[in-house]
């Protein structure tokens, strides 16, 4: 049974997601919903997902957790909440107690989008990770390649937390370079308390021409790096959807995992992402 580790979802009636700008975007600008998502889950042998933010405002949290409660695709919500407001660690519990509130799993905050490159290591985000920890949650990291480092120091910083990396730290895939990405990822996989999604590789790349190809290097480095014990796969739906269908992007998923045994497939594909985000 497949778990996909990472996709959205979201209605533009309820309210606007105003990153989604620009000729690029522009497919994105509709709603996007779990009725739309779950014949495509069905068809790829997904059971299992988990919804993940996509905005940084305090309304959408509860309302991804009583969706959760109401569909059983959706087994575990990462959420958003301000890390730095004082009673943070009161208002995760408010969080845990709403309707859903059990399939609260994980909290991220749109780190790419802070023109501070060491936003992680500030103190008052830092209280807020310990209370992320100390709520028995894992955190999310959104982040661009020159973020890594303080992701790897806050990673260190805060040993009984365990931070997954969304979409592999979101190499540059489109131009081929692999570095200083890859020695940032490999010093995180040193962490024994990260893992990573093998996630929005297709939208990293030239979304009008990849090639299983261009994927392979960066697929290859953090299955060298994390195993796949630490691996998790995630469809990042319907972002991905710029580049490539649902069952494109576990097809090739499947095809650059190829080497693996199928204990280290159902690691990657099931039980990482059971095991990290209690599902």
């Amino acid at each position: 049974m497949t778990v996909d580790a990472h996709h959205h979802v979201w209605d533009l009636s309820v309210r606007d997601q105003d990153w989604i700008t620009g000729p690029g975007l522009r497919p994105l600008r509709r709603n996007f919903t779990v009725a739309d998502l779950a014949p495509e889950a069905r068809a790829a042998g997904v059971r299992r997902t988990v919804l993940v933010q996509t905005i940084t405002v305090p309304e959408e949290t509860p309302e991804f957790l009583a969706l959760a409660a109401d569909h059983d695709l959706i087994a575990g919500v990462v959420g958003w909440t301000d890390l730095t407001r004082p009673d943070v660690a009161d208002e995760l519990a408010r969080l845990r107690e709403l309707p859903g509130g059990r399939y609260l799993k994980g909290i991220r905050h749109q780190v790419q989008g802070e023109p501070d490159p060491e936003w992680l290591l500030r103190p008052d985000v830092r209280r807020g990770l310990a209370a992320v920890a100390d709520a028995g949650l894992v955190y999310d990291l959104v982040v661009l390649p020159h973020q890594l480092p303080a992701c790897v120091k806050a990673a260190a910083d805060h040993a009984d937390l365990t931070f997954v990396l969304d979409h592999l730290g979101k190499p540059p895939i489109a131009s081929g370079e692999r570095e200083p990405w890859e020695t940032s990822v490999r010093s995180l996989a040193a962490l024994s308390n990260t893992v990573c999604k093998i996630s929005g590789m297709v939208t990293e790349a030239d979304p009008t021409s990849w090639t299983t190809d261009d994927l392979r290097p960066y697929a290859e480095a953090v299955l060298d790096a994390f195993g796949p014990d630490r691996l998790m796969f995630g469809s990042d739906w319907p972002v991905c959807t710029l580049a490539a269908t649902y069952g494109q992007v576990l097809s090739v998923t499947t095809e650059l995992t190829h080497g693996l045994s199928t204990g280290e497939r159902a690691q990657l594909f099931e039980t990482t992402a059971t095991r990290v985000y209690d599902l």
